[in-house]
């Protein structure tokens, strides 16, 4: 899906449809969340998010790319707001077949964590000049994003003591005594994969954006 981009892109090659995505999976998500205060603390990330983008979509335009990327993230989020991490129905239905003893979704938003955070870096990285020569470059990102997933973790561990057995479902440990280390581990395992997967086709949409 690599296409051309000679227009300044708002939130990406389709603002409308990714306007219309996030908005419509943002008020699925609020309606009737498992749990208000969950909710609130799982999707405030992409309404902050939504904001940023706003503010810098004419100065600082991102790539179609990491448009879509913070598109599925946000989803993630959301859809993780609406059920809490622990009970999200796709993952529960999962555990017997495939021998879980917890629903693992919450891996998916770590895996995450890392994945579109990683373009995000890089592409700021490269178009602000910050980083000279590639290999700096991907050690840069990927210390940035477990740098972020730590600061993600103890963000956690601060609602929890300032909120109680509130914060139970956002934290979602499920009683695993190596969440927080696991969680660390799969948003490095997506920022590397990102890295792997999209670092030639991020290159390309950046060179056709230098040329607008």
């Amino acid at each position: 899906m690599d296409t051309d981009t000679t227009q300044t892109p708002t939130f990406g090659l389709y603002p409308k449809l990714w306007l219309c995505l996030f908005s419509v999976v943002l008020i699925w998500s609020a309606i009737a969340p498992k749990d208000g205060f969950t909710w609130f603390l799982e999707v405030v990330p992409a309404l902050i998010g939504i904001i940023l983008l706003t503010l810098t979509r004419r100065r600082f335009p991102l790539t179609p790319l990491l448009y879509v990327l913070i598109l599925i993230h946000s989803i993630v989020l959301m859809v993780g707001g609406h059920y809490t991490y622990a009970e999200v129905p796709l993952f529960d239905w999962l555990r017997e077949p495939l021998g879980f003893e917890r629903n693992h979704y919450d891996k998916v938003g770590h895996f995450m964590q890392g994945f579109a955070p990683a373009i995000l870096a890089r592409e700021i990285l490269l178009r602000l000049e910050v980083v000279n020569g590639r290999r700096w470059l991907v050690l840069m990102i990927i210390s940035l994003c477990l740098a972020f997933s730590a600061f993600y973790e103890l963000i956690e561990w601060w609602v929890a003591e300032l909120s109680g057995t509130a914060a139970e479902a956002f934290l979602g440990t499920q009683g695993y005594v190596w969440d927080t280390q696991s969680d660390m581990a799969f948003a490095l395992i997506g920022a590397i994969a990102s890295l792997t997967c999209l670092s030639g086709w991020h290159d390309r949409q950046i060179s056709r954006l230098r040329l607008n």
